[in-house]
């Protein structure tokens, strides 16, 4: 019997991509998928089993496309901390382009659904390594103030990504107002908005002025 064409896994996994952003990962259907892929559910089961394998795959290929750009992006620069600056920028800009579909699935690990849960823990830890090796090395070579690495972090990230899945939130909830809700989307979503926030945050993070040394003659 000849296998069924491998395409029809990605238009499942596509088709999911479409869908998980309202739904998310605890309100998805498979039925849905297939329908909205137009796909024979007896494909679905062929090529995954189970609704958690399928999402699992399907949230992975998400996550590794960015980190795999997230890599690229770090080693072409030339120094520690035009690297750190990369890496903030493509996660921040990931997080803006999926902004949806990570808010929707953060509520889902809030709410327990184990396959978001999983993903989340698996895959945190990636690029959280990554940034606090990056910041590490920026702290070694003087190009950074000195702190626990971690707080960095939440400085740069709380600058760089929190406005945007806090203002996607509340989008969502409906308690922003629309004048607000278009202000956030033409002045804090851009890149240049968001370069401008994560260099706002690399300054903050500079190490300080060396104190001048006093010299003079004592009379």
């Amino acid at each position: 019997m000849a296998r069924p064409s491998r395409n029809i896994d990605q238009l499942l996994i596509s088709a999911a991509l479409e869908l998980l952003p309202s739904a998310g990962t605890r309100a998805l259907s498979i039925r849905q998928v297939c329908e909205h892929a137009g796909v024979n559910l007896g494909m679905f089961h062929y090529h995954f089993k189970t609704r958690d394998t399928f999402l699992r795959n399907v949230l992975q290929q998400m996550y590794d496309g960015m980190f795999s750009t997230l890599e690229l992006e770090v080693h072409r620069q030339p120094a520690s901390l035009d690297s750190l600056r990369a890496a903030v920028m493509t996660l921040a800009c990931f997080a803006r382009d999926h902004r949806q579909l990570l808010v929707r699935l953060i509520g889902d690990a809030l709410a327990g659904e184990t396959v978001a849960i999983a993903f989340l823990q698996n895959n945190l830890p990636r690029h959280f390594g990554l940034v606090v090796k990056f910041i590490a090395a920026a702290q070694r070579a003087g190009e950074m103030r000195r702190m626990p690495p971690m707080q960095a972090m939440a400085f740069l990230f709380g600058c760089a990504g929190a406005p945007i899945l806090l203002g996607t939130a509340a989008s969502r909830s409906g308690i922003l107002p629309a004048v607000l809700v278009e202000q956030f989307e033409t002045t804090i979503l851009t890149d240049a908005a968001i370069a401008l926030r994560v260099d706002m945050a690399l300054a903050g993070l500079a190490p300080p002025p060396a104190k001048k040394v006093k010299t003079g003659v004592r009379k």
